[in-house]
């Protein structure tokens, strides 16, 4: 089992910026690949990010790939969001996950593709 707890969000301004944070615990991190999602109300959840396990590639959605900087510290068992010019439609709650990774591989881009989870950081973004 994996343990996930993300930290970092919070209220912030539009142009703002936020970086969410994710302690893991429990295997090896850097056995693991990483991503980032998103839930706002009423809507389904959103792929944002993923890392490969040596974190030595990335994949970032279309959406956010211009602002949002995925990025992990195998030493420090953490993966970080780097979220900058934020918008008001970036209001959500924000979810980090993790997956065995045998292949340091960025094609983990569905919810499905991730058996663990995070509880969740809300980001709230003011205009």
């Amino acid at each position: 089992q994996v343990q996930l707890v993300e930290s970092g969000g919070g209220l912030v301004q539009a142009g703002g910026s936020l970086r969410l944070s994710c302690a893991a615990s429990g295997r090896t991190f850097s056995d693991y690949a990483m991503g980032w999602f998103r839930q706002a109300p009423g809507k389904e959840r959103e792929f944002l990010a993923t890392i490969a396990k040596n974190g030595g590639s990335t994949y970032h959605a279309d959406s956010v790939k211009d602002r949002f900087t995925i990025s992990r510290d195998n030493a420090k068992n953490a993966v970080y969001l780097q979220m900058n010019s934020l918008k008001p439609e970036d209001t959500a709650d924000y979810y980090c996950a993790a997956v065995r990774d045998f292949f340091s591989s960025t094609n983990y881009r569905k919810q499905y593709d991730y058996p663990y989870w995070g509880q969740g950081t809300q980001v709230t973004v003011s205009s």
